[in-house]
C-alpha cells in the first residue's frame, strides 16, 4: 500500500486509489455525528443555492453548513458539531441532510474526479476508515489535509493525516505535540476567544476527539447528487 500525504486544493485534484479527504474542523467531525444522531441520508452539495433548490423540493430536508466559516442564512445549522449536538437526536431521527462547507466538503466533490474512492476524514473517523482501508488493501491511499477553505494549512488537518499514516503503519504520531500545536494555534484560538458565536469553544473539544465511530464515510456519486454512505466496520 502507497501512501501519498497532501493538501488544499490541489491535493484534492491530485488524489488517486483511495483518497481520504480530512476536514477536522469542522465538516467531517459533523458528518458522522449527524448520522450518529439518527439521520438517514447525508448528502453534499457544492453551493448554498443547490440547496435551497432542493429544500424548495423537500421542505423536511435539514441544510447544515457554511461560506467561510459563517453560518448561511436559511440553512438550518452552521458548520458546528456543538450547534448539533445540542438539539438532540429528536430533530434529526430518520431524516435527510444537505451538507455545504467551503473545505472538506468542496474538496471531496473535487476527488470524486480523480480518485478511486473518497471517504471522508477527521480524528473521530480515523480508526474505522484505517480498519476500512486495511480489508480493502488498495495500491494508493491519498491522505489530503484540505486546511482552510482548500488554502491555507490547518495543522488539525495536517496532524490528522500524521495519525492516519502511523495507524495504517507508516511513520511516528505524538498527540501531545499535535495537541500543543493545534490547540495554541490560529485557527483553535479562533473558537476559544469567542470573538465570534458560530466559531464556539465546544466544537474543538468534539472535533479532536479520537476514533469514535465503528464506520467509516464514502462519498458516492449518485446521478445529480453526492451521496455520503456509512461502512459498518
Amino acid at each position: 500500500m502507497k501512501i501519498v500525504c497532501d493538501r488544499l486544493y490541489n491535493g484534492a485534484l491530485a488524489a488517486r486509489g483511495v483518497a481520504v479527504i480530512i476536514d477536522v474542523f469542522r465538516a467531517f467531525t459533523c458528518a458522522p455525528l449527524l448520522f450518529s444522531m439518527g439521520v438517514e441520508k447525508l448528502f453534499l452539495i457544492a453551493t448554498p443555492e443547490q440547496a435551497f433548490a432542493l429544500k424548495e423540493k423537500d421542505r423536511d430536508l435539514i441544510l447544515v453548513g457554511e461560506v467561510s466559516g459563517i453560518p448561511i442564512k436559511g440553512f438550518d445549522f452552521g458548520n458546528s458539531p456543538s450547534e448539533i449536538l445540542r438539539k438532540g437526536p429528536e430533530f434529526f431521527e430518520g431524516r435527510t441532510v444537505l451538507q455545504r462547507t467551503s473545505s472538506g466538503v468542496q474538496g471531496a466533490l473535487l476527488a470524486l474526479d480523480a480518485a478511486d474512492e473518497v471517504l471522508l476524514g477527521s480524528y473521530a473517523l480515523a480508526g474505522s476508515t484505517v480498519k476500512y482501508l486495511l480489508s480493502k488493501k488498495p495500491e494508493i491511499v491519498s491522505l489530503v489535509a484540505m486546511g482552510w477553505e482548500l488554502k491555507e494549512i490547518a495543522p488539525e488537518d495536517e496532524w490528522c493525516v500524521r495519525y492516519l499514516s502511523h495507524l495504517l503503519g507508516n511513520g511516528s504520531y505524538d498527540h501531545n505535540e499535535a495537541l500543543s500545536e493545534i490547540v495554541f494555534h490560529k485557527t483553535t484560538q479562533r473558537f476559544l476567544r469567542r470573538e465570534e458565536t458560530y466559531f464556539p469553544p465546544e466544537d474543538p473539544l468534539i472535533c479532536l476527539q479520537r476514533d469514535v465511530y465503528d464506520f467509516a464515510l464514502r462519498a458516492v456519486k449518485q446521478a445529480d447528487r453526492v451521496e455520503v454512505h456509512k461502512i459498518s466496520i
